[in-house]
């Protein structure tokens, strides 16, 4: 008989995997299965396992931004008509020379802020440029290096590039997408949008104003108005205090006989004053993001990590395309930091 052999043996067969690459067409060995891969040749990134393309609801989002474009232009027309019907009357009533000056300021501020939400709502927002793939003799080496390939757009998308499911599109340097202008923010029309954000928080600041104005002159004159002055004027603390509460519960007494125009004019006070202050919030957001060379997309992808970008007024300067000779006269934040060091 013939015993069995007493020792084994095993042998492993290493089989590559073969995959191509969207960016220039060529066939790549793998040393094993990767659900993302980049092209040693053109640099493209591939993803074998993309996400499921949702496209039921996007009728539905353009429906919503429509909606908010609607009431956003409402709202507008609103603080510009109401506030020329309920203010002006009274600052005309005050002097020639006053309406006229407040009439030409009103006219100015609302020219440029329904100019430049035309601007930022139906401008585009930057469409990357057509680039040739899938050829390997027409894209050469590094040509797409660290491109995506977009599913949604059948196109290459560069590492600023960021697809918006609402748009249908894929935007360059995209910050946000805004329902209220209907459109996306990007490398086309960032600049309008900030234009957008200062026109608009200057213009609510002028009604608050124009509001509290008018408001003031209409009102029936404050009984022992003089005592409540002198009480401001001569007193301590507490005196002064009490003589402020004195004025209001007073203005609100006669706030009851207010007409239609009064009204009016308080809920015009109340709306621009608190829009004034979310667009305030959202104007130092926006300029925080461009000093440090960011976008809102970019912030929230590189939060854990160290940040790259350098803050400097030169990116704002940058931004705004103002003249290379101002940036040389603007020290960073980074080279402020090494002079302390030193």
């Amino acid at each position: 008989m013939v015993e069995p052999s007493q020792g084994s043996f095993v042998t492993t067969i290493n089989e590559d995997y073969e995959a191509i690459c969207w960016g220039c067409g060529l066939n790549l060995v793998l040393p094993s299965y990767a659900p993302v891969f980049k092209c040693g040749w053109c640099g493209a990134i591939t993803n074998q396992n993309p996400a499921r393309l949702e496209t039921k609801s996007f009728g539905l989002r353009r429906f919503r931004d429509r909606c908010f474009v609607v009431i956003l232009a409402v709202f507008m027309l609103f603080v510009i008509c109401g506030g020329i019907w309920a203010a002006y009357p009274v600052v005309f009533s005050i002097s020639l020379a006053c309406g006229i000056f407040h009439s030409v300021t009103a006219v100015s501020l609302a020219i440029s802020t329904l100019t430049t939400f035309m601007l930022v709502a139906f401008k585009c927002p930057g469409r990357p440029a057509n680039l040739l793939y899938g050829t390997h003799p027409g894209v050469g080496n590094g040509a797409l290096n660290n491109y995506t390939f977009c599913h949604y757009c059948s196109k290459p998308k560069s590492p600023r590039t960021h697809h918006c499911r609402t748009c249908g599109m894929c935007v360059l340097d995209m910050d946000h997408h805004c329902p209220f202008i209907g459109n996306c923010v990007g490398v086309g029309n960032h600049k309008n949008f900030i234009a957008f954000l200062i026109s608009a928080v200057i213009s609510t600041i002028y009604a608050s104003v124009m509001c509290v104005y008018s408001v003031i002159h209409i009102l029936p004159p404050l009984e022992n108005g003089a005592a409540h002055a002198s009480n401001l004027t001569h007193a301590d603390t507490l005196s002064i205090l009490r003589a402020v509460k004195n004025i209001t519960f007073a203005y609100i007494a006669n706030a009851v006989f207010f007409s239609v125009r009064g009204l009016v004019l308080v809920y015009l006070f109340m709306a621009s004053f608190s829009v004034a202050i979310g667009l305030s919030v959202l104007l130092w957001q926006q300029l925080s993001y461009i000093y440090e060379g960011k976008t809102y997309l970019s912030h929230l992808s590189s939060q854990g990590r160290e940040e790259d970008g350098e803050k400097s007024c030169r990116n704002l300067l940058m931004f705004f395309g103002c003249p290379h000779s101002i940036e040389r006269h603007l020290p960073t934040i980074r080279n402020l930091r090494k002079r302390h060091k030193t």
